[in-house]
């Protein structure tokens, strides 16, 4: 299996899995999540996914100072419904890497370890996304905007004859080098993260604005 090596220089987000320790699938229930695993996850590598990537990133990284993050113990609010836009997409990325699910989740053992029911669509807030710690119940507000970070100029006229079947080998491979180069600046570029993902905090407890 072969990718753009930029995949693997994306440091990946380290969680405790409460419930992976309980069943022995990872020891000590420690878990790392790649963007890797992210795209195999997603089935394709775009500025939406890596914007998903840097937004559970950061968010952990506000909710957890100083602390693992525990995977499954995070609540995610959705602004717009699922089907809008990239609405889905980004949900998808973020349930994985921090162990939330829906109504078709893992209901849990005797109480315990449950992933459903830890998603939400149509929330009443400003931001994008809206993450909850379930135990202490702060949470962060979370938007994302790539646009600082321009495509090149030839890739839309080059996504256009790929798409209509009229592109040849070489421009297919600059299509393909140009699209990722752009992902590869959103995730490596760090001076810009501050830029590309906007972030606020909120201690109320009824998850309203």
């Amino acid at each position: 299996m072969h990718y753009p090596d930029f995949y693997t220089q994306i440091p990946p987000i380290k969680l405790y899995d409460p419930l992976s320790n309980f069943l022995g699938a990872f020891e000590k229930g420690e878990v790392e999540i790649s963007y890797l695993d992210c795209v195999k996850l997603a089935g394709h590598s775009c500025p939406t996914v890596a914007g998903a990537y840097l937004m559970a990133q950061e968010g952990l990284k506000a909710l957890y100072v100083g602390e693992p993050p525990v995977r499954g113990n995070i609540r995610i609010e959705m602004k717009e419904d699922e089907k809008e836009g990239v609405t889905g997409v980004t949900c998808n990325i973020l349930s994985f890497i921090l162990g939330a699910s829906g109504i078709n989740g893992f209901k849990g053992i005797q109480g315990k370890f449950s992933r459903n029911n830890l998603v939400s669509y149509d929330a009443p807030i400003s931001t994008e996304v809206r993450l909850i710690r379930l135990d202490t119940k702060q949470s962060v507000n979370l938007s994302y905007d790539p646009s600082s970070i321009k495509a090149d100029e030839k890739m839309m006229p080059l996504m256009g004859k790929n798409l209509k079947g009229l592109a040849t080998q070489e421009e297919q491979k600059m299509f393909h080098t140009l699209w990722q180069a752009r992902v590869e600046e959103i995730l490596l570029n760090t001076k810009m993260h501050h830029n590309l993902v906007s972030i606020s905090h909120t201690m109320e407890s009824n998850h309203s604005e």
